[in-house]
């Protein structure tokens, strides 16, 4: 409620605030609400009285709750805090709830022993992670790796309509205690950095190249190992693993082996790379000779020289070795090859795309040999 007090000075408005037992505090900016009830009590409390006794008692209220004008703040505040003849509480003008609260709460003795017994987190801990694992995407292929290698997963994240058709990975996931996340499509995209994500991701640990020694170990009698230098578009890498699969090739000589487990690749494979195998050398040119000693033909290809493709007879252990998309094979990787190979056509354009070409190759390989 609001008086008046009427001095030399002109007009002073004062504002009593009451806390009601039990009942709804009043707004804290406006100084109005609280249950009707609280309301009806504090109407009755300052109803009329003899003018005597209202003369009195305003006079009293002036001089008890009205500070002068040009009073201090701190006179202000004390006169705000003193209590009244009618029961109001104590109240400091700290506790007032016009209190304005310039800077966050100071947090109390247990949760800054919390935050000091919270374990550090080592960046180059979670870099060398980082390095360790990859994000593979699309239906086939997360299908096909987790029926290969489950145990590589990570973490996974899928859209709600995808998820009848993974209940086997879902039921997987719970059990081992491995976390996943159905979400919204945008959220999906930004875990697994593309729009063509095809409903889920899977954060996996790579896997490591074998050594060329390890693979001629366990080399079948009838044996195409693929051979690819600095081809890196994933596309491309892609399309020739799931080339590898239908013609069963199983390894692939590459420079870099963490570059078939790419997200992009892995896709493109359409559930591919599970059948291959990464296969590293010390060098390009030191595995190329490794297989040699070991009675592989090395076989090159070219678009303007070599055998015709149809009327060659290719081995049953060879290494076929393809090039870079741009510039094809360098002179060092032609010149260890045994056998040319060239792919008849048209000739109205140059030379085919390098999975295209390895499509066809691995073809006749496959139709002679298997």
């Amino acid at each position: 409620m609001n008086d008046e007090f009427k001095g030399k000075s002109g007009k002073v408005k004062v504002m009593y605030v009451r806390d009601e037992e039990g009942g709804q505090k009043p707004n804290p900016r406006t100084g109005k609400g609280g249950r009707p009830a609280a309301r009806q009590e504090d109407n009755r409390r300052s109803g009329p009285r003899s003018s005597a006794r209202n003369n009195e008692e305003g006079g009293r209220s002036g001089a008890r709750s009205s500070a002068p004008r040009g009073a201090s703040n701190t006179e202000r505040g004390r006169s705000f805090g003193r209590r009244d003849d009618r029961g109001d509480d104590n109240r400091s003008f700290g506790d007032s709830p016009w209190r304005t609260v310039s800077r966050p709460p100071v947090a109390d003795d247990n949760q800054l022993d919390e935050a000091a017994n919270k374990p550090v987190i080592d960046p180059e801990q979670i870099r060398r992670q980082r390095q360790e694992e990859t994000r593979v995407y699309g239906e086939n292929a997360c299908q096909a790796l987790f029926l290969s290698r489950p145990e590589s997963i990570v973490r996974a994240w899928f859209i709600q309509s995808v998820t009848p058709r993974f209940r086997e990975t879902l039921r997987w996931l719970a059990a081992n205690r491995k976390a996943y996340h159905v979400v919204e499509d945008a959220e999906l995209t930004k875990a697994s950095g593309t729009e063509h994500h095809g409903g889920v991701c899977f954060i996996i640990k790579k896997r490591m190249g074998m050594p060329v020694t390890e693979w001629l170990t366990k080399a079948p009698t009838k044996d195409c190992v693929l051979a690819l230098e600095d081809v890196s578009n994933p596309h491309n890498l892609g399309g020739i693993m799931r080339s590898c699969a239908h013609f069963g090739v199983k390894g692939l000589l590459v420079n870099d082996a963490s570059l078939l487990e790419s997200g992009a690749a892995v896709r493109t494979a359409e559930g591919g790379a599970e059948h291959v195998q990464a296969i590293s050398g010390e060098s390009f040119a030191d595995g190329l000779e490794a297989f040699r000693k070991a009675g592989y033909t090395i076989v090159t290809t070219s678009s303007h020289e070599g055998t015709p493709l149809a009327k060659a007879e290719l081995p049953a252990k060879m290494v076929l070795v393809l090039g870079q998309e741009s510039e094809g094979l360098s002179d060092s990787a032609f010149q260890q090859g045994d056998l040319s190979l060239s792919i008849g056509g048209t000739g109205n354009v140059e030379s085919l795309n390098v999975s295209v070409a390895t499509g066809i190759l691995l073809a006749e390989w496959w139709r002679q040999n298997a």
